[in-house]
């Protein structure tokens, strides 16, 4: 394993060849497979599953020379938003320590936030990269379907499953971005992004970003009741600034989305599928060999639910699945076909409707997530604001807004965020993070 100090010493003899994040501090979501670590999605009968190798991002991002520090705690298996496994536990929000950070990436935001690293990778088969990022005051990147490759992270779902950063600032995640993106062959799905990937994503950030751009307010995926006057009080102040910044925001409605929002999971049909295929390119040496064999462990009630709801033999020539890919691209012919009369850039909401959960509840509720994942069309999760503080969360609750685009608009939605970013500084450290040795 390369350490720092080898890093500082070839750095001090030819520092003409450091890669571009060279020793800069990543954490991994534990469901990205790592040659040097077990990869575990947060199961305990995965405690010692190790991949021969890594995956396609992490090898990328150890070719970049930075310093991979630690596997971080996730909703085991993604499969919810509440950062809780039978394998580390629940993940607390270092805003509030009675609240989750998200999920399912809940552990790479906390640690994000609390200052362990400085980037981190994600999963977002729902909203997963985005949870965390909105409830842990950070900037989270679901890309555009087949940018960035999904070889070695333990998936979901074939055509919902997306991986990206997640980072405390809109230049830190659009670096990290510049890294994990391109071809590979094991991940068919990224011949598409080929010819679609600038230089930098950060070749577009400027102060004045936000001039002359046309954002579309998404009424429906705003609320209406008492439960969530403290996000559209937020995003009402971040509406109001980035009309100060030179934006014309136009409200709408979209009564598609609300239409086929219930059929538009894909995962249920597709998820046995894409484990096996995780599973059979481990190798024979790993304690969970297949799909079957994982719900036969019965370590924990998320095998039980995986058989019960996910285990759909032969699901993807189901009707039902069938007529779901349909939904996806109705609802991505809806919303191009809305932006191009309205003459947007992008639309806006909040990425949940409501303050993030606290850890005793059952799971997150009125996430917006759905919006990119059902389309495929990237989408960044920014820091809008913070809620009224109160005792247990003395800074307020982190609540974050959604810049949503057509593809391969991540350099134009990230250069958005970023002037909103530099002319309100929202980053804030939580205050439950202890200072490190050396700091004032």
């Amino acid at each position: 394993m390369v350490t720092a100090a080898e890093m500082d010493r070839v750095y001090k003899i030819n520092h003409a060849n450091a890669g571009p994040l060279h020793c800069i501090p990543v954490i991994l979501k534990d469901n990205f497979n790592t040659g040097d670590m077990p990869t575990t999605g947060g199961n305990v009968a995965m405690r010692n599953s190790q991949p021969l190798t890594d995956a396609f991002v992490v090898d990328r991002i150890r070719n970049a020379d930075a310093l991979i520090l630690a596997k971080a705690n996730m909703q085991e298996f993604a499969r919810g938003g509440m950062s809780i496994s039978s394998l580390g536990g629940q993940v607390k929000n270092p805003y509030d320590l009675t609240r989750t950070p998200g999920g399912s990436s809940g552990g790479t935001g906390a640690s994000i936030a609390a200052n362990f690293a400085v980037i981190g990778t994600g999963s977002d088969t729902g909203q997963s990269i985005r949870s965390p990022a909105s409830a842990n005051n950070l900037v989270g990147i679901r890309p555009t379907r087949g940018l960035v490759s999904r070889q070695g992270v333990i998936p979901n779902s074939l055509t919902q499953d997306e991986v990206g950063p997640i980072a405390r600032t809109v230049t830190d995640a659009a670096l990290l971005l510049d890294v994990m993106v391109g071809y590979d062959g094991a991940d068919p799905i990224t011949v598409f992004g080929r010819g679609h990937i600038p230089t930098s994503y950060t070749h577009l950030l400027k102060k004045d970003a936000l001039k002359g751009v046309r954002i579309g307010m998404m009424m429906n995926l705003f609320g209406l009741e008492d439960r969530h006057q403290e996000v559209d009080a937020v995003m009402k102040a971040a509406m109001a600034k980035m009309e100060s910044l030179g934006a014309d925001i136009i409200r709408f409605d979209l009564p598609e989305y609300d239409a086929l929002l219930p059929a538009l999971d894909t995962q249920p049909y597709e998820a046995r599928a894409a484990m096996e295929h995780y599973f059979a390119a481990l190798g024979s040496d790993v304690p969970v060999k297949s799909f079957a064999d994982l719900v036969a462990k019965k370590t924990s009630a998320v095998q039980k639910t995986l058989e019960m709801e996910f285990g759909i033999k032969n699901g993807m020539n189901n009707p039902i699945y069938k007529d779901r890919i349909l939904n996806r691209d109705k609802l991505r012919l809806a919303v191009a076909k809305e932006m191009a009369n309205l003459n947007l850039d992008a639309i806006i909401y909040p990425l949940q409707r409501v303050l993030v959960a606290p850890i005793t509840a059952a799971d997150q509720l009125e996430r917006n997530g759905t919006l990119s994942n059902g389309t495929g069309f990237p989408a960044i999760t920014f820091q809008a604001g913070f809620s009224t503080p109160t005792a247990s969360a003395p800074l307020g609750v982190p609540v974050g807004a959604e810049l949503l685009g057509l593809d391969y608009s991540e350099d134009r939605l990230l250069s958005y965020a970023y002037a909103f970013e530099q002319a309100t500084q929202p980053r804030k450290t939580p205050m439950s993070t202890p200072p490190l040795p050396g700091e004032p």
